[in-house]
């Protein structure tokens, strides 16, 4: 990173899997509110259907479009869709800029529509490589839709979790979490309650490093494409279960103090081998457990 410019913040301003029937959330304490996705496997999908890779990304965005509505009718308050990773930009330069066509021509079309239904759209990640055009259409997209309230709809763009961590080192000038928070591309985002991915991967791939400290994680094995409003309700259920099984207390923590809802993660067990002494064949472990729930 030496050298490089940092970029100004943007815009204005697994437990076993638990076995329960969707059902829609409505007024659910439980209920995830802030929801993020990886939304993988367009390319697979369009393989399997004897289309091209161009035909499976025109695909996900249906999709997207469809689960965006459903989000608004289920009560999320807060989605964020891995949309172009900076990693991206190595894939065939055909795709890349078939890609980034697209993304221009949906913002376009679609920014009225989100604004009539009171979304907010913001968008997260380096801009100084995206192209001026699809720079303007994503200024305009959140100048128009700036004021609502109803869903704020965040689109990492040209976006890695590792490439914000060191904007944010960059700009940042001293103090704590809460301070250095202020320095993401996007300080008004609340951590995800939950991270689903599709498409059957079972990893992060450099998404949110910074905000998916305590957030549950969500693997679905479709593709992104037949990711059905089914599809959404399981995974919000799942997270409710989870939740009411941690026997917390429903209500959030503030934005940048993340809620710890019962897993047993890296951040919340700590095991530590207090002695272990020969006996013969035999060994004796002792062992020191300290959880936080």
């Amino acid at each position: 990173m030496a050298g490089r410019k940092a970029s100004p913040p943007n815009g204005p301003v697994r437990r076993p899997p638990i076995v329960a029937t969707a059902t829609e959330p409505d007024h659910d304490p439980y209920r995830a509110r802030y929801v993020a996705i990886i939304a993988d496997g367009n390319g697979r999908w369009a393989q399997s259907h004897g289309l091209s890779v161009h035909d499976g990304h025109k695909a996900g965005a249906d999709t997207l479009k469809a689960r965006l509505r459903d989000a608004v009718e289920l009560g999320i308050e807060e989605l964020t869709v891995y949309s172009f990773s900076t990693e991206n930009w190595s894939r065939p330069a055909d795709e890349v800029q078939g890609l980034i066509a697209m993304l221009a021509q949906r913002i376009a079309q679609e920014t009225s529509e989100l604004h009539r239904q009171k979304i907010c759209m913001r968008f997260i990640g380096r801009r100084e490589d995206i192209p001026s055009g699809l720079v303007e259409q994503m200024h305009k997209a959140e100048t128009i839709t700036a004021d609502n309230q109803r869903l704020a709809l965040f689109i990492a763009l040209n976006y890695g979790g590792r490439a914000e961590i060191l904007d944010a080192a960059e700009r940042f000038t001293g103090g704590d979490e809460q301070e250095f928070r202020t320095c993401l591309y996007a300080q008004e985002m609340h951590d995800p309650d939950i991270i689903i991915r599709t498409g059957s991967e079972r990893r992060l791939s450099n998404y949110l490093l910074w905000q998916a400290a305590y957030s549950e994680l969500i693997f679905r094995d479709e593709p992104w494409p037949d990711f059905t409003r089914q599809s959404l309700l399981e995974c919000l259920t799942e997270f409710s279960e989870r939740r009411r099984i941690s026997r917390q207390d429903p209500l959030r923590r503030p934005n940048w103090q993340s809620p710890r809802l019962g897993r047993c993660d890296a951040a919340d067990l700590t095991l530590n081998a207090v002695m272990m002494v020969n006996w013969g064949t035999s060994r004796r472990v002792g062992l020191r457990v300290s959880m936080s729930l």
